[in-house]
C-alpha cells in the first residue's frame, strides 16, 4: 500500500453534484486569494465562464481555433486567461476535456492550473509538466516500442556524476560536482552529445567549471554508467519520448489521436528538447496556444530560450496574437519601477517588452535603503518587517528575496533575533511532510470510524473534530516554545486546522469526509494551505509567486548583476531577474544594498547599475527624499536603516570580525556569530551550554514565544565558548544586543559564573514578560 496520506481524487457519490472546488487560485498564488470566496461554485454556463474577464483576457478565452500566442506581462492574469479559455472551450462543446493537454514547468504551476480548471467545471483536462506528461507516455509505450521493463528513474544524478569522476580519476569538490551536473543537464536539454560539448558550450558563451574536454569525458562516462546500471535521468525521459515518437509513427499517431489541442504556459522557458517534443505531439496541426513573456526569461542557464516565443509568428504566420498589459497585481508605484527597469534593457527580448498599466489604487512609493554592511542590512529588513507585522500585515504576505541561497542565513538570523517566524522557499512540499501525511491518515480514519472515537465525543462541528484528531498528532492551541523542527511540525498541523475552519465557513454542512476529499484534491494539485511565516527565497524560486510586501536585498554590483555575468546577454538576464523580483510585490517594495560584506569592511560596493536613473537622490543623507519616479530614498543608519526602533537596539561602530582562534577575517554570518572559523577547534564549555539551553527553555515557556527568540543555538554556543565575565564581554557576542543584554544579561552571566540565575537576577518582572 502506498504510504501517502491523501491518495487519489474522491469522486462524488452517484447522482450527487460534484464537490465545490477551492477558488484560492485567483491571482496565481499558493496562498488564499484575498478578494475571492474560498470555495465557490463552478460557472453554470459557457458564457458565465467569460464573466469578469477584461477585453484582452476575453479575446484569449474566445480564440479557440488555430495557433494563438499570448504575450502576458507580470501580474496580468495569464493563467486566468488560458484556464478560462480551456474551460470556455469545454463548456461550449468546442473542446473535449480528454483531448486537451496543458503543459508548464513546475508541479506547483501544473497543480494551480488543475485547481483553476476544476473550479471552472472543466474536469478531465490534463495539466502537467513537460516531464510528467512525457513520463506517462514513456511508461505506457515502453513495452510496445522498446520491450521489457523500463529502466529505473534516478531522483538525483549527482552521485552518478561523482562515480563518473572517480572512474575518470578526476577529483571534484561539492561545488564542482553541482556545476558539472548542471553542464550535463544543459547539454541534454540542448540536445548536445558528449563529443560536441566543448564546441556547443563555446558557441553558447558558457563558462565551463572545468576544462571542456574533461566535462565531455565525464559526460560520456556518466552516460555509460547509466546504461550499465539500467537507469535513466529526468532529461532521458524527454529524450527517450522524443526518440520513440520520431521512430514509431504508430505511437506518434496514437498520442496525436489522444491529444488534439495543446496549451503551453511560460513558453519563454522552453528548451530546444521541449520544443522538439511539442512539435512531435502536434504533428502537422496548428491547434496550439502558447503564453509567455520574454522579459521574464531567467532560466537560460538551464537551456531555456525565448526564441521560440519570439519566433512564433514566423512559424505560424496566421497566428492570433494577444497582449495582456493590465497589471492587477501591483500598485502604480511598483509598476512604474518595473517599467523603468525594462526601459533600459537591451537585446532581442527587450525589443518585445510589454509596458504594464496598473489597475490597482495608488500605494506607497518603493523605498531604497543603503547600509554599511550585510548584517546591518538584514537587521534593517527585520526592523521594517516587524513594523509591518505590528501594523497588521500577515507574515505570510511578506517576502525577503535575494540573488543566491547563501544570503539566506544572515536573514534567518536577523528575523530569529527579533522573534519573527519564517519559512524557506524550496523546502519539502507541504503534502510530502511526514506530519502532514500522518495527519491525513488520522483524519481519514476518523472520517470512517469517528463514531467509535472518544476523541470526537465532545466535538460539535468540523473544526473542533479536526482539532480533536490533530491533537493526537501533536497540535496544541498554543505554539510550542521550541524552534526548528518542532515548530515547523506544529505550523504544518496549524495550517490544516485553519484550512478546516475556512472550509467549514464556506460549507457549513460539510463533514469530515468532505474535508478529507478536499485534501485529496489539494494533494493531487499540490495546493498547500498557508503556513504562517515570512518567506525567504531566491529570486529564481520566487518566480510565479507574489506578496503584499517584498524586500529585495543585496541589490549591489557583484550580486545584481552577479559577478560571473559578463556578456551582454548574461547582464540582461540579470536585469530581467531583478524585474521578476520587483513584480512580485503587490503594495510595498523595499530595495536595499550594503556598502561592504562584513562589519568594518571597506565600503567599496555600489548599488546595482540597474537602479541608475530610478533612485536619484540616493547619495543624499536622510530619509523621506523622493527620487525619480517618486521612489523614496532612505539612507539607513549604521544599525541597519530607517529610524531607530526600540525593538532593535542601536549598535556601536563596527570593526572587522576576526576569528578568535586563528585571527582570519570572518565574512560568513554563521562564523561571525561564533567569532571563529567553522573549521577551527571549539573550546565550548558543554556543561554551561546545557545549562543555557535549559534556562532558555524556561524563559521561552514563561514568555510564550519560541526558544530561538530568546537566543539562537549559535548565540548559546558562542556564549558557552567565550564564557564572558561581565556585561561588556557579553555584549560583544553577536546576537546579544542592548535589549537582550538588559533583559537576560544578569541571568546569563550568573550561569557563566556557575551560579543559579535566580540568586542574582531573580525572576523576570511581569513588565518584562509582557514586553517580550
Amino acid at each position: 500500500m502506498t504510504p501517502v496520506a491523501f491518495i487519489g481524487l474522491r469522486a462524488p457519490a452517484c447522482g450527487q453534484p460534484p464537490l465545490p472546488p477551492p477558488a484560492t487560485w485567483q491571482h496565481g498564488r499558493v496562498t488564499a486569494a484575498t478578494h475571492s470566496t474560498l470555495f465557490p461554485q463552478a460557472p453554470d454556463s459557457a458564457d458565465a465562464v467569460l464573466e469578469g474577464l477584461d477585453p484582452e483576457q476575453r479575446e484569449v478565452a474566445t480564440a479557440l481555433h488555430g495557433p494563438v500566442c499570448v504575450l502576458a506581462g507580470a501580474g496580468t492574469g495569464k493563467t486566468r486567461a488560458i484556464t478560462h479559455r480551456i474551460a470556455y472551450g469545454v463548456r461550449a462543446g468546442v473542446l473535449q476535456p480528454s483531448s486537451v493537454l496543458a503543459v508548464t514547468f513546475t508541479n506547483r504551476a501544473a497543480g494551480e492550473m488543475r485547481g483553476r480548471l476544476r473550479q471552472l467545471g472543466a474536469q478531465g483536462v490534463q495539466a502537467r509538466t513537460f516531464h510528467s506528461a512525457a513520463l506517462r507516455q514513456l511508461q505506457y509505450f515502453w513495452p510496445k516500442a522498446i520491450g521489457g521493463a523500463m529502466p529505473r528513474l534516478v531522483d538525483r544524478k549527482i552521485q552518478l556524476v561523482a562515480d563518473a569522476a572517480a572512474a575518470c580519476r578526476i577529483r571534484l569538490d561539492r561545488g564542482e560536482l553541482r556545476d558539472v551536473t548542471a553542464e550535463i543537464e544543459w547539454s541534454k536539454v540542448t540536445r548536445t552529445v558528449p563529443a560536441d560539448y566543448a564546441l556547443a558550450a563555446a558557441k553558447a558563451g558558457r563558462e565551463a567549471p572545468r576544462d571542456p574536454a574533461e566535462i565531455a569525458q565525464l559526460y560520456s562516462v556518466y552516460e555509460d554508467l547509466k546504461r550499465d546500471r539500467a537507469v535513466i535521468d529526468f532529461e532521458d525521459v524527454l529524450l527517450l519520448t522524443v526518440g520513440i515518437l520520431q521512430d514509431r509513427h504508430d505511437v506518434a499517431e496514437q498520442v496525436r489521436t489522444q491529444y488534439q489541442h495543446f496549451v503551453v504556459d511560460e513558453y519563454q522557458d522552453v528548451s530546444p528538447l521541449q520544443q522538439r517534443l511539442l512539435e512531435l505531439w502536434l504533428g502537422d496541426r496548428d491547434t496550439l496556444c502558447v503564453v509567455g513573456d520574454a522579459s521574464q526569461t531567467i532560466y537560460s542557464f538551464t537551456g531555456a530560450t525565448p526564441d521560440h516565443l519570439l519566433d512564433f509568428r514566423v512559424r505560424h504566420p496566421g497566428a492570433t496574437v494577444v497582449r495582456l498589459v493590465r497589471d492587477y497585481r501591483s500598485t502604480p508605484q511598483v509598476v512604474h519601477l518595473a517599467n523603468g527597469l525594462l526601459a533600459q534593457a537591451r537585446g532581442r527580448a527587450a525589443d518585445h517588452r510589454l509596458e504594464l498599466v496598473s489597475q490597482r489604487p495608488s500605494g506607497p512609493e518603493p523605498v531604497f535603503t543603503e547600509h554599511t554592511d550585510e548584517p546591518a542590512e538584514a537587521e534593517g529588513a527585520a526592523r521594517r518587517i516587524r513594523e509591518l507585522i505590528d501594523a497588521g500585515v500577515p507574515t505570510s504576505e511578506i517576502a525577503v528575496l535575494f540573488r543566491t541561497n547563501a544570503q539566506s542565513e544572515t536573514y534567518e538570523q536577523a528575523l530569529a533575533d527579533v522573534g519573527i517566524p519564517y519559512q524557506l522557499r524550496g523546502a519539502e512540499r507541504f503534502f510530502d511532510r511526514p506530519e502532514v501525511r500522518r495527519a491525513g491518515i488520522a483524519l481519514r480514519a476518523a472520517s470512517r470510524f469517528g463514531g467509535n472515537d472518544s476523541l470526537l465525543a465532545d466535538a460539535v462541528d468540523l473544526p473542533s473534530q479536526v482539532r480533536a484528531v490533530l491533537s493526537g498528532e501533536g497540535w496544541t492551541p498554543q505554539p510550542p516554545a521550541g524552534s526548528g523542527a518542532v515548530r515547523e511540525r506544529w505550523e504544518s498541523l496549524a495550517a490544516l486546522v485553519n484550512l478546516a475552519q475556512d472550509f467549514a465557513a464556506a460549507r457549513p454542512e460539510a463533514t469530515l469526509a468532505d474535508l478529507v476529499a478536499e485534501l485529496d484534491e489539494r494533494a493531487g494539485a499540490q495546493h498547500a494551505p498557508t503556513v504562517q511565516g515570512v518567506t525567504l527565497a531566491s529570486l529564481h524560486s520566487a518566480k510565479g509567486l507574489e506578496w503584499d510586501a517584498v524586500f529585495l536585498v543585496g541589490v549591489a554590483e557583484g550580486m545584481m548583476p552577479i559577478t560571473y555575468a559578463r556578456t551582454d546577454a548574461q547582464i540582461e538576464e540579470e536585469r530581467r531577474l531583478l524585474y521578476v523580483g520587483v513584480t512580485r510585490a503587490r503594495e510595498r517594495l523595499h530595495v536595499s544594498w550594503a556598502l561592504s560584506r562584513s562589519p568594518g569592511g571597506r565600503p567599496n560596493r555600489r548599488p546595482s547599475r540597474f537602479l541608475e536613473g530610478l533612485r536619484r537622490g540616493a547619495s543624499t543623507a536622510g530619509a523621506g527624499r523622493t527620487g525619480s519616479g517618486g521612489a523614496v530614498v532612505d539612507r539607513g543608519h549604521p544599525t541597519g536603516g530607517g529610524a531607530p526602533d526600540s525593538a532593535v537596539p542601536r549598535r556601536q561602530r563596527r570593526t572587522p570580525a576576526r576569528c578568535r582562534v586563528c585571527g582570519r577575517t570572518l565574512t560568513d554570518a554563521g562564523e561571525m556569530k561564533l567569532m571563529r572559523c567553522e573549521d577551527c577547534p571549539s573550546d565550548m564549555d558543554e556543561g554551561l551550554y546545557e545549562r543555557l539551553r535549559a534556562w532558555r527553555a524556561e524563559q521561552a515557556q514563561r514568555s510564550g514565544q519560541p526558544a530561538f527568540c530568546v537566543f539562537t543555538d549559535r548565540t548559546l554556543i558562542a556564549i558557552a565558548e567565550a564564557v564572558p565575565d561581565d556585561e561588556r564581554e557579553l555584549s560583544r557576542i553577536p546576537g546579544v544586543g542592548a535589549r537582550k543584554l538588559g533583559r537576560y544579561g544578569a541571568e546569563v552571566l550568573a550561569l557563566c559564573a556557575g551560579r543559579d540565575p535566580g540568586e542574582d537576577a531573580g525572576e523576570a518582572s511581569s513588565e518584562d514578560r509582557d514586553a517580550s
